[in-house]
């Protein structure tokens, strides 16, 4: 009987830094049993997403770890009563499935793999077809993320006037959310018959969506002020009239790289400015890890030119419906099935192409 559980239960405390991450665990309930964690709101709330990430993989390797001994029972079981066999094939595969999930978790090692997402998305080319496109996005990232019990929060929404949308940012927060959604940045194509053309012509179009990391306040991330040009606009879209009356919305420019970020999700102009600083900080920051890997840099450079990097994945509805990954050559062939959130097949075998990729 084989049994890769057993096989592979090796050094996983190792692999996996089991003790390391149950110390973690400690130390963050400690800090949570303060009388005044809750007093900044915003870094409690960055605690809790720690030690949900950290747990994420503690539990079910502490699991892991306790069934071993109950499996060993079960085979000695079997020696004597054959029909437990079936029991030991099922448990065997549960405990494996769990074991594969750890192990692409373990590949979650960036320096902000454990962070929130916050993914911006624009429509190309394309026209009214390619704006739409970029609302479906925005519905199937957000989507992912309710399965997933993962939060969203809008914090910028450019309506387009016919339909769909310009532009959107969106942050998604829950354990590693930026280290499952990083391999999204670039550009998604769709071919279907457009319900925009009313002679029922096949249409391409492309919508860029771009991923970086929403780092803490704590992360230093070196930005002069001279270096940022701001700038002031009524918000426009979702949010109501109110916010419609003033130049609430803040767009930030850093000038040396050309990085635009834009807020508009708050009726106050101070709260949009804070948040946009906060994306502009994590959008810089995801330029630093790219810089410090030789094979990222060349990434970096092309994405300067092209906007939000090259084609990563094509979506069809015609003539058949199927979506597949550029890069790694994963594909489903239910489109509706995508669009509604099933995405985790691609993140995982991005995740793993991407290992292979730099060994």
């Amino acid at each position: 009987m084989h049994c890769r559980f057993s096989a592979a239960s090796y050094s996983s405390e190792t692999v996996f830094d089991y003790d390391v991450k149950v110390d973690q665990i400690t130390q963050i309930e400690a800090q949570m049993a303060a009388t005044d964690f809750w007093d900044n709101q915003e870094r409690a709330q960055e605690t809790v997403g720690q030690l949900k990430a950290v747990k994420s993989v503690v539990v079910p390797m502490a699991e892991m770890i306790g069934s071993e001994e109950d499996l060993r029972a079960l085979i000695e079981m079997a020696e004597e009563d054959p029909e437990i066999e079936a029991d030991i094939d099922q448990e065997i595969g549960r405990l494996e499935t769990t074991l594969e999930d750890l192990e692409l978790k373990s590949l979650l090692n960036g320096p902000h793999d454990a962070c929130g997402a916050i993914l911006t998305i624009h429509a190309r080319d394309g026209g009214t077809d390619a704006n739409d496109w970029a609302e479906m996005l925005m519905r199937m990232y957000m989507q992912w993320a309710q399965k997933n019990d993962y939060s969203v929060v809008l914090f910028d929404r450019n309506d387009n006037d016919e339909a769909g949308i310009n532009s959107a940012s969106i942050a998604i927060r829950g354990p590693m959310a930026y280290g499952y959604l990083k391999g999204e940045s670039g550009l998604h194509r769709l071919v279907r018959i457009s319900p925009f053309n009313s002679e029922g012509k096949r249409q391409t179009s492309f919508a860029a969506v771009d991923v970086s990391p929403e780092i803490s306040d704590a992360v230093e991330i070196e930005i002069d002020e001279k270096d940022v040009r701001q700038d002031t606009y009524r918000a426009s879209g979702a949010g109501g009239q109110h916010v419609n009356k003033t130049d609430s919305a803040v767009r930030l420019t850093h000038i040396p790289t050309n990085i635009a970020v834009q807020c508009q999700s708050q009726r106050s102009q101070h709260k949009n400015r804070a948040q946009a600083w906060k994306m502009l900080r994590a959008q810089l920051a995801r330029v630093e890890d790219e810089k410090r890997e030789a094979e990222e840099a060349s990434k970096y450079q092309n994405k300067a030119r092209v906007g939000f990097g090259s084609q990563i994945r094509n979506y069809f509805m015609h003539p058949d419906q199927r979506v597949k990954d550029a890069r790694t050559g994963y594909s489903m062939g239910d489109f509706h099935k995508v669009l509604d959130g099933e995405i985790q097949g691609f993140l995982d075998s991005y995740l793993n192409w991407h290992v292979k990729s730099e060994t």
